[in-house]
């Protein structure tokens, strides 16, 4: 006899928060948060959608949950790593993590932290704090580390989401040079983007060392 398989097959597996989660994780990165229902969910998973409600409490549980499901995936540094080392790693997964995942960057802000973020969050801290760091300073720091973390990515998102046939005519403008004389420097930054560059710089990486270097130097001013 054949084996079963699609969401039938699926439905024999008992259901759990974690295979719920998992699979709304895969609905959202599929098809993006705005596909996420507790229908399309149910569907996935071969079940009744009440059946989701022993596990799901409403959409907005559902919500923090793949966040939280997501933000487990970021590693945290072992105790004795240098705390600037510490803080690439964290921060750089960070980011990583919520490339691999577009839509958790719009919802990390929006809803109530859990284990996994606060994990996260600690490490940053804790870093900042073993490095010696003032309290105060450390506040500033994470805020500036995460900021950057969650605005490159956003960047990053929203230029893979470009449709670059919508900038066809600007481009050819700037390619004839009808920009080059008003703004010469923002058409030089243009062209840049037209054309194959690889410097070996990793800009993400770039950033987060100045970040991280002009901040260990209040610190050692203060």
């Amino acid at each position: 006899m054949a084996k079963r398989t699609g969401a039938k097959a699926e439905a024999r597996i008992p259901l759990s928060r974690e295979r719920v989660l998992s699979a709304a994780i895969a609905l959202a990165d599929e098809s993006g948060i705005e596909s996420l229902s507790m229908r399309k969910l149910a569907e996935r998973l071969g079940v009744e959608a009440m059946s989701l409600y022993n596990h799901i409490a409403n959409k907005n549980d559902l919500l923090e949950g793949i966040v939280e499901a997501a933000a487990g995936e970021i590693v945290t540094p072992a105790d004795d790593v240098d705390w600037k080392k510490a803080i690439h790693e964290v921060a750089i997964s960070a980011h990583e993590t919520l490339l691999r995942h577009p839509w958790a960057s719009g919802l990390w802000m929006g809803t109530t932290p859990g284990p996994a973020r606060m994990r996260y969050g600690d490490s940053l801290l804790g870093a900042f704090r073993g490095a010696g760091f003032s309290k105060d300073l450390t506040y500033h720091a994470y805020h500036i580390v995460e900021s950057y973390v969650l605005g490159f990515t956003t960047q990053v998102l929203n230029f893979r989401s470009v449709d670059e046939s919508q900038f066809e005519d600007v481009v050819a403008a700037f390619i004839r040079g009808d920009y080059a004389e008003e703004f010469p420097h923002f058409t030089e930054h243009a062209l840049q983007h037209m054309e194959p560059h690889d410097d070996g710089v990793n800009a993400v990486e770039l950033g987060l060392d100045l970040i991280l270097d002009g901040l260990e130097r209040l610190r050692d001013a203060a």
